[in-house]
């Protein structure tokens, strides 16, 4: 089934067509007028530059009028090859529709509403034959039905036209047109982007994005800069500046060698601030015991960085390098990577 945009917004356009499997493009006057075309030739000429085959009215007051509107469009520098004339469907366009199909014009009989309109269509060898489904349906019309009639003409009698599946409103519209087995779509950039979208797939994507993180990515892939420590010699108010500077939840203490003592937390700040008032900044980190701190290599796994901290029910980890402090491991920091809730 040929999939073909509807649009004459040239921002969409262009983003559309770096798919790269696009058939072509479909515009109308009215989508022109949106946009605010003032110069039509100069616009339908930049759009055949664009895309791979494009889709453009001929208008006139009757068969005559357009075949000469169809000529002028190519003289003026449009592709024989790979224009598709688009003629609301009426005698007068049925006939202009076997005169340029004759000489080798391609047509696009749209605004098709019944099914005697498509057979007459089809009867002057449209190229396209074009029911508008949302349309139809706005006025209450099982367009559906009709569509799936003017496919089975074409299968059954014989027609070489293609009956494209046009008025596209959601994503449902595509669907249906798959299922009838029509021979091309013309759909808006909105709801071609909805296409591939779907709750399960986003789900499934982002397990194995996060288990391909967890089983490839390093601690020191993702640890910040800032490295927030506080010597045994200072005070609490100094491991306060350091953590709120940093952004993390907690401070590494060192020794006058810079060997890891400890780590101190908001938690531990919460905790002793009850127990000490507001005494508490004046302390030194030399007046606090501390527990042997959960340290993990720079080279460890993410993964083995997660189970530490669910096990261990902690909010950082002090990150080491061959035994040397190296930084700090804060659960923020798997949030922001998506590996942790």
């Amino acid at each position: 089934m040929e999939l073909y945009l509807d649009s004459a917004d040239i921002k969409e356009i262009e983003e559309a067509f770096q798919l790269g499997f696009l058939t072509g493009l479909t515009t109308t006057p009215t989508f022109m007028h949106r946009e605010g075309v003032k110069n039509v030739d100069e616009i339908i000429l930049k759009l055949s530059k664009m895309v791979p085959i494009l889709q453009v009215e001929a208008l006139g007051d009757n068969a005559d009028e357009i075949v000469k509107e169809a000529k002028r469009l190519v003289k003026l520098g449009l592709s024989k090859e790979k224009t598709v004339f688009k003629i609301p469907v009426s005698l007068e366009g049925v006939k202009a529709c076997k005169k340029l199909t004759d000489e080798g014009y391609q047509v696009n009989i749209h605004l098709v509403y019944t099914l005697q309109q498509a057979y007459m269509a089809m009867a002057a060898g449209a190229t396209y034959v074009c029911p508008l489904v949302g349309r139809l349906q706005d006025q209450g019309h099982d367009a559906l039905a009709l569509v799936q009639q003017c496919v089975d003409a074409v299968n059954y009698y014989g027609y070489r036209s293609k009956i494209m599946f046009s008025s596209v409103r959601n994503v449902e519209h595509v669907r249906n047109a798959i299922n009838i087995g029509v021979h091309t779509i013309t759909v808006p950039w909105k709801i071609m982007k909805q296409l591939t979208e779907n709750h399960f797939t986003a789900i499934g994507t982002q397990q194995f994005e996060e288990h391909t993180k967890l089983m490839t990515k390093r601690v020191k892939d993702i640890i910040r800069q800032e490295n927030p420590t506080v010597k045994l010699t200072e005070t609490v108010l100094d491991a306060i500046v350091q953590m709120t500077e940093s952004g993390f939840g907690a401070v590494s203490v060192i020794d006058s060698k810079k060997n890891l003592v400890g780590v101190f937390t908001d938690g531990d700040l919460r905790r002793k601030l009850k127990e000490n008032g507001k005494d508490l900044l004046k302390k030194k980190m030399s007046e606090f015991e501390f527990k042997t701190p959960l340290t993990i290599e720079s080279d460890a796994l993410l993964n083995d960085a997660v189970q530490l901290i669910k096990q261990k029910n902690v909010d950082n980890l002090i990150v080491t390098e061959k035994g040397k402090l190296k930084g700090m491991l804060d659960v923020q920091d798997l949030i922001d990577i998506g590996l942790m809730g």
